[in-house]
């Protein structure tokens, strides 16, 4: 993409608002992801599942709810400006068996993987955290629970569900971080069974009447704080790309994996024509963020934490968002990373809108969108 195209590109990005849309095209939105959508279901599991940063202490959600809402971030996720723009409510979190999910339910959980913690032991991969708390299989398996209480015939789940918006993904990149490995060759191994597991849920919902998918890929790990705090941690200051700043080791799996995810959403356009299967980039635009930061109002230091303490990015494992007298910047809004391992609000309205309308979702929502 030429500079010139780039800025028209961004300059839309900044002045697009997020509106209802007046069709109101879908009639629910359905989730299935880790931290980057979850919307609490992570606090209803209890602190024992998870480790630090806790999205229910202070200041997580300052920017809009002005308190802690579940949500790792300062205000809003993607679920949530795609519920705005189709004039939905705020996905509740599945664990919150109050109230109706006729509207839509999110079953992503922080943390959340692809693979199955019996195939990092088979393969001696060493675990990042002390417990992986939930995979894509087991957030489908409560999508079947839930089933029988939104539809009940066949017809009547593919006329409801094909009114529905689901969203399969933004998880796959955990699995990845939870490997104690530096080898990534060992990591890229695993790609195509991650891709294969995200694939094969993906059909599964289509096989139950999901007729408008949206399959994000994953964002440049390399450019995450916490990888880079690592890497600096360890002297290994020659994987870094001088011009991002970035790891390019983990880049590059970022990319690999993304090129086998969009052949494998390709492939499955090929066995359900009747479908929309929306592969959404986020790799992308999070790396025009980083590139030209002062072109979306981030500051010309875009690898810098808002919500940290200590060390060269503003990231320490042992100092995370959430923790004691650990605070965030003034303007989340100028800020690309939120805690290190997340977004901000600012970074997630963008990338939403190069979704909804292009260029970085083949095709955008808007134009799948149910008639």
């Amino acid at each position: 993409m030429n500079p010139a195209t780039l800025i028209i590109l961004s300059l839309l990005l900044v002045s697009w608002p997020i509106q209802p849309t007046p069709s109101h095209a879908f009639d629910s939105i359905f989730s299935f992801g880790d931290s980057y959508i979850d919307t609490g279901n992570i606090n209803l599991l209890g602190k024992k599942f998870s480790d630090p940063p806790y999205s229910d202490n202070s200041p997580y959600g300052q920017t809009f709810f002005h308190r802690p809402s579940g949500r790792y971030s300062d205000g809003r996720l993607i679920v949530d400006f795609l519920a705005e723009e189709f004039g939905l409510p705020y996905l509740k979190p599945y664990l919150d068996k109050k109230g109706s999910f006729r509207q839509g339910a999110n079953f992503a959980v922080d943390g959340a993987t692809a693979l199955d913690p019996t195939f990092l032991k088979q393969h001696n991969l060493t675990v990042a955290s002390n417990s992986l708390r939930t995979t894509i299989s087991s957030q489908l398996q409560w999508f079947k629970e839930l089933k029988p209480s939104l539809c009940q015939t066949t017809k009547d789940c593919r006329d409801y569900f094909g009114r529905s918006l689901f969203i399969v993904g933004l998880i796959e990149e955990r699995d990845y971080l939870e490997m104690q490995s530096s080898d990534l060759n060992m990591m890229m191994s695993c790609a195509p069974t991650i891709v294969r597991i995200i694939g094969g849920t993906i059909k599964e919902l289509l096989d139950q009447g999901a007729r408008t998918v949206v399959v994000p890929g994953i964002i440049p790990m390399g450019c995450l704080p916490a990888i880079l705090t690592d890497f600096k941690f360890h002297g290994d200051n020659s994987s870094f790309d001088l011009k991002t700043g970035c790891v390019e080791t983990y880049n590059k799996l970022s990319r690999y994996h993304n090129s086998l995810l969009l052949k494998a959403v390709k492939e499955l356009r090929v066995k359900y024509p009747h479908a929309k299967i929306i592969f959404a980039d986020i790799y992308k635009p999070v790396m025009n963020f980083v590139r030209f930061p002062q072109r979306y109002g981030f500051t010309s230091r875009p690898l810098i934490v808002c919500c940290g303490k200590g060390g060269e990015y503003n990231f320490l494992s042992f100092a995370m968002c959430g923790s004691p007298h650990v605070t965030a910047c003034q303007n989340p809004s100028t800020y690309l990373n939120w805690d290190g391992l997340r977004l901000t609000e600012t970074a997630y309205r963008y990338i939403t809108k190069s979704w909804l309308r292009g260029p970085y979702a083949d095709p955008p929502i808007l134009d799948a969108r149910t008639k």
